[in-house]
């Protein structure tokens, strides 16, 4: 970066400072104009479904929108940047976070260990997506490669990962939660249930799986897609835990994602995303404006819609030349067919230990 970080310190501290308040109006605004139009176009979707699977379709890709729209909302609560007051901000986000399947305590926890180690590599496995380094993914046997590579395909990101994280991930509870944080994940759970049965009986579980299916679907593409490129574009920031510095982390390891207007308000801003990781308790209504008023943020990584499809070809990180990587850019040394047999390798067992490692990262 060509500007001193340590030189705008004190600048850029300052903005936090103004910008870190939330505005009680213009939050209560943004649940309205989120909510009440999600919750139309779900009723709408459901309507439709008499006429057509066809009309039903479209309001379900819009409506999966606003639901994305409603997490950034969740997000925001998590922090405790939505409301002023710590209660306000758990009150409606457990609301959120029940809207959107996700068990609000949980979240908080593994977002906030994301933020505190985010291109940490010594400190990878939490709230982050599963990544290696050039030299460490050279050290693994063919097995343990396979199930990598299976990982970071684009087809079980995208395609299994949004079943993973609304069936699997969020449902049980992690190792060392505390009473309080199991028992949001229970509640959350057991209320998703009950609405989940009581809208089959009333309405036919059939239109509910038609309706509700591929806005959960869609909406889990978006953000999985969204958290991806926001620390995954090629040159980003990783370093050892020595050298770690959270300001650098968030300003050159926090993309901008340059979004199309009605995509940057359908995703709360979340595009301004180094201006988050900064200061992570400004609501996502003021994060353009701060970014605009930054003088620290005019060389800050920028990815464009049509860029950011390059991401998807990014598996490694490369300590050496500090950027993301391809396989194929990668020279490996061949394991020989000994050792490829002694692995045992077959589908099922590289299924089963992509599971037990998504699982680990659960």
């Amino acid at each position: 970066m060509s500007i001193d970080i340590q030189e705008e310190r004190g600048i850029w501290k300052k903005n936090i400072a103004l910008f870190q308040k939330s505005d009680t109006r213009k939050s209560v605004w943004q649940l309205i104009n989120t909510i009440v139009p999600f919750l139309g176009l779900w009723w709408a979707a459901y309507l439709c479904l008499s006429v057509s699977v066809w009309l039903t379709l479209p309001l379900a890709i819009l409506a999966s929108g606003f639901f994305v729209r409603i997490f950034i909302i969740f997000h925001d609560c998590c922090h405790h940047s939505f409301f002023k007051t710590r209660r306000a901000n758990e009150i409606v986000g457990m609301i959120t976070g029940i809207l959107t399947c996700f068990p609000y305590h949980q979240w908080k926890y593994e977002h906030a260990v994301h933020h505190a180690t985010s291109g940490n590599l010594g400190r990878r496995g939490t709230g982050d997506m599963w990544t290696l380094t050039v030299n460490e993914y050279k050290q693994l046997s063919f097995v343990k490669r396979m199930v990598y590579r299976v990982y970071r395909n684009p087809f079980i990101m995208f395609g299994v990962g949004p079943v993973h994280l609304f069936l699997n991930q969020y449902r049980l509870n992690r190792k060392g939660a505390g009473r309080k944080e199991r028992v949001n994940t229970h509640v959350t759970n057991f209320t998703l249930a009950a609405i989940l049965i009581g809208l089959s009986f009333i309405l036919g579980w059939k239109a509910v799986l038609f309706v509700e299916g591929p806005i959960l679907y869609l909406a889990g593409i978006v953000g999985i897609w969204l958290f991806y490129v926001q620390h995954q574009f090629e040159y980003g920031y990783f370093e050892k835990s020595d050298q770690w510095d959270y300001v650098r982390a968030a300003l050159q390891g926090s993309s901008f994602y340059h979004l199309p207007k009605i995509l940057q308000w359908l995703t709360g801003n979340i595009g301004y995303h180094h201006v988050h990781h900064l200061g992570p308790k400004v609501p996502n209504y003021y994060l353009q404006q701060m970014h605009e008023s930054t003088e620290l943020f005019r060389n800050v990584p920028s990815v464009t819609l049509a860029s950011s499809l390059r991401a998807l070809h990014y598996r490694l990180w490369d300590e050496d030349s500090h950027r993301f990587v391809a396989f194929n850019e990668v020279a490996m040394e061949p394991l020989g067919l000994r050792a490829i047999i002694s692995q045992s390798f077959n589908p099922t067992h590289l299924i089963g230990r992509l599971f037990k490692k998504l699982k680990s990262l659960s």
